[in-house]
């Protein structure tokens, strides 16, 4: 496990911009990249639109939604894809051939798809208080599942319901890779800023390996990069 402490949130920011420009650059084919929405990368997403925007020579580059939240009637794209188009995919101007889609009707598919397409290079994470990456909360998965359908108790429910204008769109699911799926692939980097996630990055470094705290299970996977402002490591 590689861990880096940046000075500050905007340190951070440019340290994994950078690091994701240069998996963009490891190969001339195809590369596969899974990227993270929420708050946490959205300095990364500033800095790699300018560092990405009209440059042809980036156009192998493929994106991944790793987990999506459905609006219950389906009129609209989900949260997560939404989000990713708001803070990188329309700024940075990337073309609609790039982005593959993960949503509750081809969630089945979606690993024999990753592998047809030659399997993740790399993917960027978050990490929740709780210990959450992806649609990965405590009690939803197990470290044995791919990409899984999560049903949405009255506790999930509640979770997500401050997504949605209308509550009347909280849907009774939503979809996402499962450990085993974002074990796969072939880098992880995993972010976290602020005081906030203090906490759960000192249980993240010096906790056992348990199903009740999601994310510890990838300090195992042998190629993880961390990258943490002095905020959310200073317990470590």
């Amino acid at each position: 496990m590689k861990w880096i402490v940046a000075e500050n949130y905007g340190e951070l920011s440019e340290l994994a911009a950078e690091m994701v420009v240069g998996e963009m650059l490891t190969k001339q084919k195809r590369v596969n990249l899974a990227i993270t929405a929420g708050t946490t990368p959205i300095g990364m997403y500033e800095r790699l639109t300018t560092k990405v925007k009209g440059k042809n020579y980036l156009d192998h580059v493929h994106y991944y939604n790793f987990d999506e939240i459905p609006y219950k009637s389906g009129k609209q794209e989900g949260i997560t894809l939404s989000d990713l188009r708001r803070l990188y995919f329309s700024p940075a101007a990337i073309a609609e051939e790039q982005i593959e889609i993960l949503n509750e009707k081809n969630y089945q598919q979606h690993d024999a798809k990753i592998a047809s397409d030659g399997g993740l290079d790399a993917i960027v994470l978050g990490i929740g208080t709780d210990g959450h990456y992806c649609g990965n909360l405590p009690g939803t998965t197990r470290f044995t599942d791919f990409t899984t359908e999560v049903p949405c108790d009255e506790r999930l429910k509640k979770i997500i319901v401050g997504h949605f204008e209308d509550p009347a769109e909280n849907p009774d699911s939503y979809v996402t890779l499962g450990p085993r799926s974002v074990m796969a692939a072939k880098h992880i980097i995993l972010l976290a800023s602020g005081v906030k996630k203090s906490e759960a990055m000192q249980r993240f470094y010096h906790g056992e390996v348990t199903e009740a705290f999601p994310a510890s299970i990838l300090k195992m996977h042998p190629n993880i990069t961390v990258i943490v402002d002095k905020a959310a490591g200073k317990l470590i």
